[in-house]
């Protein structure tokens, strides 16, 4: 039985919402101020929380700051409800690392909804870390010390799984999906984060396969473009550039000649 916290100051709100999620089969847990709500949250450690943003001891901003910083909680999915979105607000929450906002006032359908997608995104996710687990390491790719995404525990997931797919002709779309976040959202989320978008973490990823391919294969750079997830050779060319400042035939053969030197 999944475990739901609801921290909503507002008692018949509350109560509404506690009443359709136990109706539902959720165990249900409610708290009337943010401080009730993080001791029951590192208490109870709820399958995911639903927070208002606006209380009068602890606002829900500080309630999911407090959440974040502790492993047990770190990772619980955890929805804003709040009576206005703002862009700043949405900005706030999500670079605190909300998973999602509900405006009220809402329906029934429209929060159990909300619930119910959040917990399957995160079952979703779990499934395909176990699988990923599971699986042996590619033969071809590249060790930690020859390319590392930045440390970033916000973004482990979504680094996980460009790794484990960049060799696929993914996109932002692809990789919001998989982790379970809205494509404007994870946007806003890496570039914050980082300084960089999701299709520049992939591209920096596929180059690094390519130059690794380059070096150690005789594989041609139509066969080096089409393992590290491009069906279109021109283009991969001309990312390569991009990045390089030559193609990947003369890098190749730059780096040959290194080699060869450094050998004599």
């Amino acid at each position: 039985m999944k475990k739901i916290l609801v921290i909503e100051d507002e008692a018949q709100t509350r109560d509404i919402f506690l009443r359709c999620l136990a109706f539902e089969g959720f165990c249900a847990l409610g708290a009337e101020s943010g401080t009730i709500g993080i001791t029951l949250a590192q208490t109870h450690r709820p399958d995911l929380i639903v927070c208002d943003i606006m209380m009068p001891d602890v606002d829900g901003y500080s309630v999911l700051t407090t959440l974040r910083q502790h492993p047990a909680t770190a990772a619980t999915p955890f929805i804003f409800l709040t009576a206005k979105v703002t862009m700043a607000d949405l900005r706030q929450g999500m670079e605190l690392g909300a998973d999602d906002y509900l405006t009220k006032p809402c329906t029934v359908e429209q929060f159990l909804s909300a619930v119910t997608i959040r917990l399957e995104r995160r079952a979703a996710l779990e499934r395909w870390y176990t699988k990923r687990s599971q699986l042996p390491e590619p033969s071809n790719s590249l060790s930690d010390s020859q390319f590392a995404f930045p440390s970033c525990p916000k973004l482990n997931h979504v680094f996980r799984f460009i790794e484990s797919h960049y060799h696929q002709a993914i996109g932002l779309n692809d990789v919001a999906q998989a982790v379970g976040y809205s494509p404007a959202y994870l946007t806003n989320l890496v570039q914050n984060h980082t300084g960089r978008t999701v299709k520049r973490w992939i591209i920096e990823r596929r180059m690094a396969q390519a130059r690794t391919l380059l070096v150690t294969t005789a594989q041609s750079v139509r066969q080096v473009a089409e393992a590290v997830g491009y069906s279109d050779t021109s283009y991969f060319v001309r990312q390569f550039r991009q990045m390089h400042g030559t193609s990947p035939h003369a890098w190749r053969s730059s780096e040959a000649r290194s080699v060869s030197a450094q050998a004599g």
